[in-house]
């Protein structure tokens, strides 16, 4: 009497895995969209819904764009994420030489991250590739996340330290200091990781002195020309106003041998120096005009004596010395990690060996005579 009822039992288990089958397959729901915070300053990362610790990764939500630099800002080997985000309905305007003018709504985060050495216990130095916008985090340590995030009244700028777990990053107004080792050619060396404060934030992104104006630093077209990344924030609807790149201008690659030195080396000091170091900025008064497009006389440092001679000189009398590097103050601030002679003084605490080569080298090959 039990026969009749075996082949209905067996549909029904059929029709149950097959069920639970379709259940396995379907796919996880989207993420919550980013949320822009219009005022006060969150206390954890995750609230902004740009990026997530998920499943081993770090990644990006839907609409969060990813970027990189032709020539990155040096900041202790650290490697860097960059990503812009910004609401429906608005872009950002292009201007040929300045910031971007982006609307109220843009949330613009750099994610700092070290790959690991193969025992993960000290962090490596090497250049920001600036490619990845997925992290495997069993081979990178995060250690910050900055926000700058345009706000009706302007931009503001919010620190973010991970935490050991890399599961969380909270706001840090006030900096941190981060102890750490790191595997070079020449060793393992100990060094302390510096995020800054909210005030030295502003110290580097204020573009003008007098009118306190602030902006970002690397999203200009000639430090993102490449890829065809103006295309791409077109694209998203995030950029306006921008011809195709061939007619941008594009800074090189401080890493291309087949760039001249002179490119390479002035883009080196465009990212690095010239946010301050120009006319209206904070560094004004050394009469020093390190952007790219500023011409090669006195102002970038050719025979310029200092504005003030001290331990910042290394006994030196030009700011350039042509064909003698090592008798060039750029050179020995740029190699010092002393506090108060080095530069930048900001945003550094060990000294950036390939690109002190590169300044040397490009002074070095220089014809000019100071006498």
């Amino acid at each position: 009497m039990t026969f009749p009822f075996r082949p209905l039992r067996a549909a029904a288990v059929a029709a149950c895995a097959l069920a639970l089958a379709a259940c396995a397959r379907s796919p996880a729901p989207p993420p919550e969209p980013v949320n822009f915070i219009a005022e006060g300053r969150p206390e954890k990362l995750s609230d902004w819904r740009l990026l997530a610790a998920s499943e081993g990764q770090l990644v990006l939500n839907q609409e969060v764009l990813p970027y990189t630099l032709n020539t990155p800002l040096f900041s202790d080997y650290a490697h860097k994420l960059r990503t812009v985000w910004m609401p429906k309905g608005v872009s950002a305007a292009y201007q040929a030489d300045a910031a971007f003018d982006f609307p109220v709504g843009t949330i613009i985060s750099k994610t700092f991250y070290y790959p690991r050495d193969g025992a993960g216990q000290a962090v490596l130095a090497s250049d920001d590739k600036g490619d990845a916008s997925r992290l495997d985090l069993k081979k990178v340590r995060l250690m910050e996340t900055r926000l700058l995030v345009r706000r009706a009244e302007g931009w503001i700028a919010l620190p973010y330290v991970w935490n050991a777990q890399q599961t969380e990053a909270v706001l840090q107004r006030t900096g941190e200091q981060i102890p750490l080792e790191m595997a070079t050619p020449q060793g393992k060396q100990k060094f302390t990781y510096v995020v800054p404060n909210v005030n030295q934030c502003a110290s580097c992104h204020v573009a003008d002195l007098k009118s306190k104006k602030f902006e970002p630093l690397g999203l200009k077209a000639r430090h993102i020309n490449l890829g065809g990344q103006l295309e791409q924030l077109a694209a998203a609807g995030y950029l306006h106003g921008a011809p195709p790149s061939a007619q941008a201008p594009r800074n090189a690659d401080w890493r291309d041998p087949k760039a001249s030195i002179d490119a390479r080396a002035r883009a080196y000091l465009d990212i690095n120096c010239a946010h301050c170091h120009n006319d209206k900025g904070t560094a004004n008064t050394t009469a020093l005009h390190l952007e790219i497009g500023a011409p090669a006389n006195q102002h970038l440092g050719l025979c310029k004596p200092p504005v003030a001679a001290g331990a910042g000189t290394g006994g030196n009398s030009f700011g350039i010395n042509p064909g003698k590097p090592d008798d060039s103050i750029f050179v020995f601030r740029l190699k010092s990690t002393e506090t108060g002679v080095m530069m930048p003084e900001l945003g550094r605490t060990t000294s950036h060996r390939e690109g002190v080569e590169l300044i040397r080298a490009w002074i070095g090959a220089m014809q000019e005579s100071c006498n």
